[in-house]
């Protein structure tokens, strides 16, 4: 069996591992074999029995290890997965027994999906996305590199989001509009323009915020 390690030992960190524990190749294909974090103490107060075994710098891959992105933060999450896939290390797609997973979805390296989510079909997820519990995206969505979706966002048909946006909980996006890259909507955004790379947004319907 391959090892396993989870990326980020933080409170995303510890739900990928519940996740982690309920797929299909886990015993069979997958061993578990703790968490890497830069905070040796992550952990401290939480009943895990393999905990942090390193650092991100001190940690050496094996070529048969396998890694989960269990970071919600994009800037966090990209420094932590580079600086891995730079020593050689491979990225798990981990995706929920729950989730519905329709025709032509294609998800890259490092994605996952949590439990509850619908991806209904010709849609295109990219590398180390994270897309949280009971978010959906319609027909002919792109969700770019290093995004983070948090739980129930719910993407219209044809939406574009950039590389490394952030949607809060609840954020929704009407039909055709896109999200630049490394922008922000607020929880409970309703975001019925584009929005523009890096700006933040908020409200319903979500503006602007400078």
């Amino acid at each position: 069996m391959n090892r396993v390690f989870i990326v980020g030992a933080g409170g995303f960190g510890r739900e990928v591992y519940a996740w982690l524990y309920q797929s299909k190749e886990f015993d069979s294909e997958w061993c578990f074999s703790g968490f890497i974090d830069d905070d040796q103490g992550a952990l401290e107060g939480y009943d895990y029995p393999l905990g942090v075994v390193s650092d991100i710098a001190s940690f050496v891959p094996r070529k048969s290890d396998l890694f989960i992105c269990g970071v919600g933060d994009i800037a966090y999450k990209r420094k932590m997965c580079e600086a891995l896939t730079v020593k050689g290390a491979r990225f798990l797609k981990l995706v929920h027994n729950s989730a519905v997973i329709g025709r032509n979805v294609l998800l890259e390296e490092g994605v996952v999906i949590c439990p509850g989510v619908i991806l209904t079909c010709d849609i295109h997820v990219g590398r180390m996305a994270m897309i949280n519990c009971h978010s959906s995206a319609g027909h002919d969505v792109q969700i770019g590199e290093y995004s983070t979706l948090s739980g129930h966002c719910d993407l219209m048909g044809h939406v574009k989001l950039g590389a490394g946006v952030f949607l809060g909980s609840g954020a929704r996006v009407i039909p055709g509009k896109s999200i630049g890259s490394g922008a922000l909507v607020g929880a409970g955004a309703v975001v019925v323009r584009s929005v523009k790379p890096l700006q933040k947004v908020f409200g319903n319907p979500a503006r602007v915020f400078a």
